[in-house]
């Protein structure tokens, strides 16, 4: 994983993968959805499967527009999505997957508490109408399927363009103070404007192989994994209202390499063991040039006044840019061991290392770990039966994560940034129940984390998150020209309990209800959906800091609650239209 401001925006991917759940077809065929609601919500899906076609054959398409709920939430964005699978000889395959992913979108930002108590502003309104982003994201992959004898090959390849854009504004007008080097001027804004360009290329293969040793079946797989980044990323400071830079916090052209070869075996001594483990080794390299390497002036300096990237230091004159490298090794054991299952039930315990990227604006020169490592280990049992029509499912687990550099909610620099090694420990559950006219899912999670250094609880780290969703489905006492209705109803309510905050404050906890009812004849599916049923005013994020919005008569130095508002009550109705394989309607 390479992450960062700076770096491929894994997150932006995210919103357009659901916005093509819908992709799970059972059946082949053409399926049009389209769904209006609240707050001008319009959202237009297409899904095409042909017959005699794979799962992995398809091709969709998604167009969503929306005013936005409160001050400046409006948004759009569009999707598409297309893959073929094909037969390569007697045993082998290959696929394609194509996808491009745009999006534009406004942003309200933090709002502060007193001032919606006091009536200043109202609970879904915004201080800074500029807020907001854009994200683009095209890719092409290819994967190769064969076997030689009995040994399973793959091995796929793929190529990304990311393009990512964020403005928000955390603090208001507080860090545009007058520096020794600047002309005198007010507060200008803390608005950051974040930009990055992202060219991604890399592939993995592996080779399985299955043997026999002492009557029982066992599995071992050696593979590589490879992926470049070439970034291009800038932090500026716009003035307050336009959208014109008067600072530059950060210029970086990075180059960034993760190269990894690893070693599975999954054998079984006994019937009712397994074990499973093996190790994987990662070089991390890295190339970085500032081109805004120093941002302040030296005291024996002599550059113009107000200049942005400086030219001289201490020494004299200099390059403003300056580039760093660096490049090292991480050794990843990982083990598993499974016991069972005793009449359903089964134990499993694993342990292993990991390590995660740096962010390249805290790479220096041969620097000796430019990555995060992560101890983790988990220790668990499950239960599955099935009890005559009903599946039943029930897992409970505890797990421990250490990471030596942990990333931290800065309100400055309006992002995460590295902070001390922390660990987290908890517990893990759930249940699913299912039925032939029912499915009910409930999870539990509760987490302790804290610093290493201080014992102190991590900021903005909720300690409980709870979450249950039922459904009820079936044929409806209805038929329409001979032909029952298909029906179903679904809830679910979400609990996420109160989560630590800097200078000793909690956060409030939040509890929201969702209702979806559908309804299927022939082709034709209309349904409803109601998110945040009772109407609750929710805190999304919550925050607490020192800023000067200008709401109040005077700045204050002292740390004030901020938050994120929620989404209200919302009701969306949806249409579709499918037809299979052979045109039915």
């Amino acid at each position: 994983v390479i992450e960062g401001p700076f770096a491929p925006q894994q997150g932006n991917f995210a919103v357009a993968g659901s916005a093509l759940y819908d992709l799970g077809i059972k059946d082949p065929g053409f399926t049009a959805k389209t769904t209006f609601g609240s707050f001008g919500t319009k959202r237009l899906l297409l899904l095409w499967r042909p017959a005699g076609t794979t799962d992995h054959t398809f091709a969709g398409g998604e167009l969503f527009s929306a005013d936005g709920f409160g001050q400046n939430r409006a948004s759009n964005r569009a999707t598409t999505m297309g893959g073929y699978e094909g037969r390569l000889g007697k045993a082998g395959s290959y696929r394609l997957l194509a996808t491009s992913y745009a999006t534009h979108y406004a942003q309200a930002g933090v709002l502060r508490e007193d001032d919606v108590v006091a009536g200043r502003k109202g609970f879904y309104d915004t201080y800074d109408t500029q807020q907001g982003g854009d994200a683009t994201r095209h890719s092409l992959g290819v994967t190769l399927n064969g076997r030689e004898g009995a040994t399973k090959l793959s091995q796929s390849a793929f190529l990304i363009y990311r393009d990512f854009r964020l403005r928000d504004n955390f603090t208001g007008f507080q860090n545009d103070t007058v520096q020794t080097w600047q002309s005198a001027h007010a507060q200008r804004g803390d608005l950051i404007d974040q930009r990055s360009q992202t060219i991604t290329i890399g592939g993995r293969g592996s080779a399985r192989q299955p043997w026999t040793m002492f009557g029982k079946k066992h599995e071992i797989e050696f593979g590589y994994y490879a992926r470049f980044d070439s970034v291009q990323g800038q932090q500026q400071r716009n003035r307050s209202g336009t959208n014109v830079p008067y600072r530059t916090d950060l210029n970086l052209s990075s180059a960034l390499t993760n190269i990894g070869l690893y070693a599975d075996a999954n054998v079984h001594p006994l019937s009712w063991i397994t074990l499973r483990g093996g190790v994987r080794g990662d070089l991390y390299h890295y190339r970085v040039t500032n081109h805004c390497a120093l941002n302040t002036q030296s005291s024996f300096g002599s550059d113009p006044i107000d200049t942005d990237c400086f030219s001289s230091d201490r020494q004299g004159a200099r390059s403003p840019d300056q580039t760093t490298s660096t490049s090292s090794t991480a050794v990843q054991p990982r083990t598993t061991l499974i016991l069972g299952p005793f009449r359903g039930v089964t134990f499993s315990g694993s342990a292993g290392l990991g390590s995660r990227s740096l962010d390249p604006q805290y790479v220096n020169q041969d620097l000796k770990t430019p990555f995060a490592s992560a101890t983790s280990g988990e220790a668990g049992v499950a239960y599955l039966r099935s009890i005559g029509d009903v599946d039943v499912t029930v897992r409970s687990m505890l797990f421990q994560t250490k990471v030596d550099k942990d990333l931290f909610f800065n309100e400055t620099e309006g992002r995460a940034t590295l902070a001390n090694g922390t660990t987290r420990t908890g517990w893990a559950g759930n249940v699913r129940i299912t039925g032939n006219f029912f499915d009910i899912a409930a999870n539990l999670t509760l987490v302790r984390a804290t610093f290493d250094d201080t014992g102190l609880a991590i900021p903005y780290a909720p300690r409980s998150i709870f979450r249950v969703d039922g459904v009820l489905f079936g044929d409806l006492p209805l038929k329409i020209r001979n032909k029952k209705i298909e029906g179903s109803f679904g809830a679910g309510v979400s609990y996420a309990g109160s989560r630590p905050l800097p200078f000793s404050e909690q956060s409030e906890s939040q509890f929201l209800v969702d209702l979806a009812a559908s309804a299927k004849w022939k082709a034709l599916t209309l349904g409803i959906t109601c998110t945040n049923l009772l109407d609750r005013q929710y805190r999304l994020g919550e925050y607490n800091y020192t800023s000067d919005f200008r709401s109040q008569g005077y700045p204050t130095l002292v740390a004030s609650r901020h938050f994120t508002a929620g989404e209200p009550r919302a009701v969306f109705a949806t249409f579709g239209v499918t037809f299979d394989s052979v045109g039915e309607k």
